[in-house]
């Protein structure tokens, strides 16, 4: 069955929301006759995606909103929070899904590693924060949807910045879930979305064709709502070349890092290569 929360005149809210995942997250709500308002930056980028929505949503741009909000702001959350309750009634969906990746190598510049946490973690805490209290006092069937991603659980060499970023969203939504679920009248509940390699403007690197191994922000967002629906909080997503049985045995060896004394990262490690490829097939 759907959620309870995915329903007409429901109201879900989008951070990110112009583009990629969100944008597509946007338009199947809308579509399902929901109201939606997306939180972003750029007005062109806004008004394009605002177009769009427009078009899909059965009440038409009266049942879509926009927001100019850097999510690293928590003053700018709040308003959005208040501006929310007052046109639409309050938030049934909250999807923390704005994120960047401007390049943060381990001794790279400071102003990138601030920016980076700024907008991918604090901008999560931010959301959750300002819109849950009032989410649960509501009493409705609700999401929180943070996206998280694999590097936050694999942290492959490369990207240290953005790995500690995706770390921390995936411990602070297992918190959070763990905080709803013992929370008296709650109604609420947290997913982690675990992207797989998905096609949009932070992942094109320049690339104008979608690359054949990637899925399209429609197909991740299809993958969420099903897995929603089942129950799942950790939502898991293959791609196009790599299937979820190969996504669990690179996160049990990571695990396997700490359990059994290898190297960090030995799975990047040339000593450990026959190993992980062996483990890898199942052997």
């Amino acid at each position: 069955m759907p959620h309870p929360a995915m329903s007409p005149d429901n109201v879900a809210v989008i951070t990110g929301g112009a583009s990629g995942i969100g944008l597509a997250a946007a338009i199947r709500f809308a579509s399902l006759g929901m109201r939606v308002c997306i939180a972003d930056i750029g007005a062109d980028r806004l008004k394009d995606a605002e177009t769009k929505l427009s078009s899909v949503a059965p009440g038409g741009a009266a049942n879509i909103m926009t927001a100019a909000i850097d999510v690293s702001r928590v003053e700018q959350l709040a308003g959005l929070e208040a501006a929310v309750r007052q046109r639409f009634g309050g938030t049934d969906i909250l999807m923390n899904n704005a994120g960047i990746s401007p390049g943060a190598g381990m001794f790279g510049p400071l102003e990138n590693w601030q920016r980076l946490l700024a907008v991918n973690l604090w901008g999560v805490i931010h959301g959750t924060q300002t819109f849950a209290p009032q989410m649960i006092e509501r009493g409705r069937p609700g999401l929180i949807i943070n996206t998280g991603s694999k590097q936050g659980i694999t942290t492959p060499p490369g990207e240290p910045a953005y790995n500690v970023s995706k770390a921390g969203v995936k411990a602070f939504t297992e918190a959070l879930q763990h905080e709803l679920r013992n929370t008296a009248g709650n109604k609420i509940s947290a997913h982690l979305l675990i992207p797989g390699f998905v096609f949009t403007g932070l992942t094109s690197r320049g690339r104008a064709e979608k690359p054949a191994g990637a899925w399209t922000p429609e197909q991740t967002v299809d993958f969420m709502i099903e897995r929603i629906d089942a129950g799942d909080f950790y939502i898991l997503c293959p791609d196009n070349d790599v299937p979820r049985s190969l996504d669990e045995r690179r996160i049990q060896w990571a695990a396997g890092d700490l359990v059994e004394n290898r190297p960090p990262l030995s799975r990047w490690h040339p000593d450990y290569a026959d190993a992980f490829a062996k483990f890898a097939k199942g052997e």
